[in-house]
């Protein structure tokens, strides 16, 4: 059964693999994102930019170690959403929400991705 987003799966499929880094062919020239990332309480980061702000996000992260996994998606022409749940050694550890603008070829134009420990879904 296809994707109700295709790109987000494939994207977060490749994140979690071992050879995160493929995801830099997946954007465009005028690519730009921003990843909230919470970890509990007060403490939450702003990863944003472009390539290069991509490029050190993906340097930064935990390898082998979390998850992202489907709980409902939805496309409409180039734009995904995607709510996810993260988890760790196979144990929930936050939820996420994802959506995306695709360009005319395929590629991420826009990325914006929440993350928060403090709401689980499942």
């Amino acid at each position: 059964m296809p994707s109700p987003a295709p790109f987000l799966s494939a994207w977060f499929a490749l994140l979690d693999s071992e050879d995160a880094s493929r995801i830099l062919d997946l954007i465009s020239d005028d690519f730009s994102f921003s990843i909230l990332f919470s970890t509990g309480g007060d403490g939450a980061t702003d990863f944003h930019g472009g390539r290069a702000e991509m490029e050190g996000y993906l340097a930064q992260r935990e390898q082998g170690v979390r998850t992202h996994h489907l709980l409902t998606a939805s496309a409409n022409g180039p734009d995904e959403l995607f709510l996810g749940e993260v988890r760790r050694s196979g144990v929930p550890e936050a939820s996420f929400v994802a959506s995306a603008r695709l360009d005319e070829s395929g590629k991420v134009r826009r990325l914006l991705i929440g993350r928060s420990p403090a709401l689980l879904f499942a």
